[in-house]
């Protein structure tokens, strides 16, 4: 596959884990769990295709395929690197939201 191509898909399929994750808290935060849970899956199936082009540069690597560093693979590392970030906290935050609605008796779950 091109490399132009793999970084794209990095980036696409990290900044839609970010988004999703995002909204994922918003709907925690408004009591709607199993909607934020959902989020956190859909985040977790994009950050899985991104983590497979990632592999692809890496095993080419491996195999003496040697990548030009350039700002936009960095750009997509970055990428990848804030939405898996943003995932672990928006699990942190869903968690929590879940026990304040728990405890406030708010949870309006759809």
């Amino acid at each position: 596959m091109d490399l132009e191509l793999i970084i794209m898909n990095i980036i696409n399929y990290s900044g839609e884990a970010r988004s999703l994750s995002i909204e994922g808290i918003s709907y925690a935060k408004n009591g709607k769990i199993k909607k934020a849970r959902n989020n956190i899956e859909e985040a977790n199936d994009r950050l899985a295709e991104a983590h497979k082009s990632q592999t692809q540069l890496i095993q080419g690597e491996a195999r003496g395929e040697q990548q030009e560093l350039s700002l936009l693979l960095v750009h997509a590392q970055d990428h990848l690197m804030n939405a898996l970030t943003i995932r672990d906290m928006a699990n942190e935050f869903i968690d929590l939201y879940e026990k304040v609605n728990i405890v406030e008796g708010s949870i309006g779950d759809e």
